[in-house]
Parts: C-alpha cells; structure tokens; sequence
C-alpha cells in the first residue's frame, strides 16, 4: 500500500531508482507511479519525457519528499529544458508546493494520488468516503510491503481493529483492466475486513498533467 511481477518499478524500492529514458524534460516521480507514467510514455510516444523515480516507501515519511525533490531538481536541472514533479501534496501539508514555488518547477493538482487519478473533483464530490480505504494498481500489488507490514499486522493482526476498525469499504481505483488484480484486491478487503468496491479509472488527471507538460 506479493509480488508476482518481477518489474522493479513495482517494488517497494528501498534506494532511489533511475528508470533509463532520455527526453528534454525531466519527470521527477513517485516510485508508486513509475509503470503507469512508463505506460502512458509508450501509449502515447512522449519520447521527449525522461523520468527519474524517488522510492515508492517515501510515503511511509511523507515529511522527507520535498527535500528529496529539491535534491533532484538541484542535481538535473542543468540537464533539461524543464522539470516537473509528479507528486501531489501526498500528505506533506502545503510544503511539497512551497518547495517547487521556490524552485520555480510546477507540480501534479491534487491532494494525492487517489484523487488525482479519480478526478480530483470527482474524489472531493465524496465527502461521504471518510470510512473508505484506497488502493492503487501499485498499492494492490505492494499491499504486503506497504500496508501490512510497515502496520504490524503481519505480527500482530489483532492490530487490525485498532487500525481499520472505522473504515467501512476498500476502494480499489483500477488504472487498468486486469482481472487478476481485481480478484488481489477482493483479498485485500477481506484481510481488512472490509467491504470491496472496484472503480475504474484509468490514468484519469495523471494522464491530462502529462499531456501538457
């Protein structure tokens, strides 16, 4: 939030991954978003895109992105024509943004990713979802690396009501159709005991970001 795909991008990486691609602008990514960008690179031939990944598990301490972001915009930008940083706020209260301000880069709308890839008005037109739990294609193929071990509940699964004991439903955004991630994450909301609830949403605003930059 185990692995069958052996692709690296898929893995809870725990050093900074350079994905090898050459363009005139640089995509400074979440490790979280590096197949679905390398998928809309090829689906749409933005061979003028390169993209360098910071590890997925920077989530974990979301109070450590902008300065890892900084460094990056730091050690490239003499590199390419312009950077922009595939972050959303993800959860670092307003100072991913001030960061990229100062460093005159612009950055993904949004709050994080479930929203930009939803829609982000679309995600905020649901203020009833407080009790939903969301997962990502990444997220259902990382559930083990990213939300059962770093809670403990690998260990202690009776930690399960302390955590997830007022969420009602898990929400899987789908960004592609593949039947066998679906039926991993119906696993996931039944080892949360949760209800399930798939919905499609493709690249949704990620694909639009990238579109212009």
């Amino acid at each position: 939030m185990t692995l069958q795909n052996p692709n690296p991008t898929d893995e809870a990486l725990s050093e900074e991954e350079h994905v090898l691609a050459t363009g005139r602008v640089l995509l400074i990514a979440c490790g979280a978003l590096a197949h679905e960008i390398l998928a809309l690179k090829r689906l749409n031939g933005w061979d003028h895109l390169a993209l360098r990944c910071l590890p997925a598990n920077l989530h974990l301490r979301p109070e450590k992105i902008p300065a890892e972001v900084a460094r990056v915009v730091t050690e490239e930008r003499a590199q390419y024509d312009d950077i922009f940083v595939v972050y959303a706020d993800c959860g670092t209260g307003g100072l991913l943004a001030k960061e990229c301000a100062s460093l005159g880069v612009e950055m993904i709308a949004g709050p994080h990713c479930y929203a930009f890839f939803e829609g982000v008005d679309a995600f905020a037109a649901h203020p009833d979802e407080i009790t939903a739990f969301y997962l990502t294609d990444f997220l259902v193929r990382q559930f083990d690396a990213f939300v059962i071990k770093p809670m403990g509940l690998d260990r202690h699964p009776q930690l399960r009501d302390m955590y997830f004991g007022n969420y009602t439903k898990l929400v899987y955004q789908a960004q592609t159709d593949d039947p066998a991630l679906t039926e991993k994450a119906k696993l996931c909301a039944a080892r949360l005991g949760l209800a399930f609830e798939r919905r499609f949403t493709g690249y949704g605003e990620l694909e639009t970001a990238l579109a212009q930059v």
